[in-house]
């Protein structure tokens, strides 16, 4: 069992300033947690992909804050030390921020120490209202899955200059809004660097290259379990393991070292 103190948001923050990576990675149930968690992740994010990995539909929207509650607890319960983060579902935080803070209050009472909410200028408000009242926010930007329909499809996000320019200034408007942590998903790898050197708050990439301050991956994914042809930004850390605790461990010791992601592989 590893001897890691709790990790609090102070201590990714340090990390942070040292230039030391953080990996994360999804996590639904108790089994894992304690899996992930003693193989050292950093942070375990209950996210509503668990729609499409646990439940077989076809995108996260149908996630109820009901069921993210539920497995936000089962994560928690086996967990020591990791830093766990929570998502809000579709249609938990988009009505205004007095729902938002009933829902990401739900989240926080089952064990969850951080929120993620989904989107740009109109979430600032709703980041604002929720940091104010104590409770931390990662925002998420790029490709954000519970716009899929809007946005055409899985698509990467950011790739000309005045979609560049939107993300540059909605990044800086999110963390002065008190955002902790911004999760950058399917960008260009040279935007998601610049973001990051601009930024005073960690991000983590998924499909956004090296340059991210860390990465996330779906971990079924990284597993090679959830069938059909792999994300570019994919990569199966159990082929050639041992099991699914060194697959972990080596994500954690590639993420730090810089290994994972490689631009030329796992990047646009």
């Amino acid at each position: 069992m590893s001897n890691r103190k709790p990790l609090t948001l102070h201590r990714l923050r340090e990390m942070h300033a040292a230039g030391k990576k953080i990996a994360m990675l999804t996590c639904y149930d108790a089994a894992f947690a304690r899996v992930l968690d003693e193989a050292d992740v950093d942070s375990l994010l209950v996210g509503d992909s668990l729609g499409m990995v646990l439940q077989g539909r076809p995108s996260t929207l149908a996630v109820s804050i009901e069921e993210m509650a539920y497995h936000t607890g089962c994560v928690a319960r086996g967990n020591r030390t990791a830093w766990i983060i929570a998502d809000m579902p579709f249609g938990s935080y988009q009505e205004s921020a007095e729902v938002a803070m009933r829902n990401a209050a739900l989240l926080m009472q089952q064990g969850a120490q951080m929120i993620k909410l989904e989107g740009g200028a109109w979430t600032v408000p709703i980041v604002r209202f929720l940091v104010d009242r104590g409770i931390p926010v990662c925002a998420h930007l790029g490709f954000t899955p519970q716009s899929v329909h809007a946005l055409g499809g899985y698509r990467v996000q950011g790739r000309d200059e005045a979609a560049a320019r939107a993300l540059r200034c909605q990044s800086e408007e999110l963390a002065a809004a008190g955002a902790a942590m911004l999760v950058l998903e399917m960008v260009p790898a040279s935007l998601a660097r610049d973001l990051t050197n601009a930024l005073s708050i960690p991000t983590i990439g998924i499909g956004a290259g090296s340059g991210c301050s860390g990465q996330v991956l779906v971990l079924h994914d990284m597993l090679g379990v959830t069938g059909g042809e792999p994300l570019r930004f994919v990569r199966n850390f159990l082929d050639g393991s041992a099991g699914i605790a060194q697959a972990v461990r080596q994500y954690v010791t590639d993420v730090r070292d810089g290994r994972f992601p490689d631009d030329a592989l796992h990047s646009f």
